[in-house]
């Protein structure tokens, strides 16, 4: 969260003094976690491609409309960041950016992650109605081969979407006579940030058996978003499975298709036969 002073400021002083902060902030996330994990990808190609989940590959259009949109959603992200300071210079919410304890910051970081999932899931599943679609969330959906670079592909209206959360969840806390720990959000924007530029790399990189474990299987594999994004009418969650579990909109075929995915050999490499 961007530092601020407790001396009130007016909205052209907010600007000024914030926006650029705010934006090289989230824009600092968006290409540490995509050129991360490209890179990762790049490096180890040779044992991951068995766990490419699609056999279609991203076009340069592809990654050139995923990385120009995202800097749309990054523009879209620091306006509302924005409006979350005005939010507290007005007094409509509250969080702390100075001391906090451990106990508090684990609860608070896991408290928003959980509600940012269902929000999100919710929200998902609003947007892929037939009268929202097309204008909200088709664009997102242009990646049919996601990679990395997708994980902030959206439209302007799905950006606003994506966005509100942080403000609505702030003024609710603060309803509720809670501060929030500044570094709580910290910590909540770059778990968002990793777990989708994760669910949109088109290799699964979890272990053989996640899905049948109890302890691993609530949480989504990149099977799980790849799914949604090659059917298109499932798997609305974002960090677990636990919605799509209770209102019946999981892919029948998910851990199947993980197992099949995940059990892959590479064909051992023939002997080289002696020249006579």
């Amino acid at each position: 969260m961007a530092q601020m002073n407790d001396a009130p400021q007016s909205v052209v002083e907010l600007v000024t003094d914030h926006f650029l902060n705010v934006f090289y902030f989230d824009l600092g996330r968006y290409l540490i976690a995509a050129g991360v994990m490209t890179l990762v990808l790049w490096l180890f190609s040779r044992w991951l491609e068995l766990r490419r989940i699609q056999q279609r590959r991203a076009k340069p259009d592809d990654y050139r409309r995923e990385v120009l949109s995202s800097l749309r959603t990054v523009f879209v992200f620091g306006v509302t960041t924005l409006s979350t300071l005005a939010m507290r210079q007005a007094g409509l919410v509250s969080f702390s950016i100075d001391t906090f304890t451990w106990t508090a910051l684990a609860l608070q970081t896991v408290a928003i992650i959980v509600a940012h999932d269902a929000y999100f899931y919710w929200m998902h599943r609003a947007i892929h109605h037939k009268r929202l679609f097309r204008t909200w969330h088709l664009h997102h959906h242009k990646s049919r081969t996601p990679t990395p670079w997708a994980a902030y592909s959206f439209s302007s209206w799905e950006a606003v979407a994506e966005a509100a959360f942080v403000p609505l969840y702030l003024l609710v806390a603060t309803t509720l006579g809670v501060e929030y720990i500044g570094f709580a959000m910290f910590l909540f924007l770059w778990h968002m940030i990793i777990r989708n530029v994760i669910g949109h790399c088109g290799t699964e990189i979890y272990p053989r058996g996640w899905v049948d474990n109890p302890l691993t299987g609530w949480w989504n594999t990149v099977t799980h978003h790849d799914l949604h994004h090659s059917a298109g009418t499932c798997n609305f969650g974002l960090y677990f499975t636990w919605w799509d579990r209770w209102m019946d909109t999981e892919h029948p075929r998910y851990r199947e298709t993980f197992r099949e995915v995940t059990g892959r050999r590479r064909e051992p490499e023939a002997a080289a036969v002696p020249a006579e």
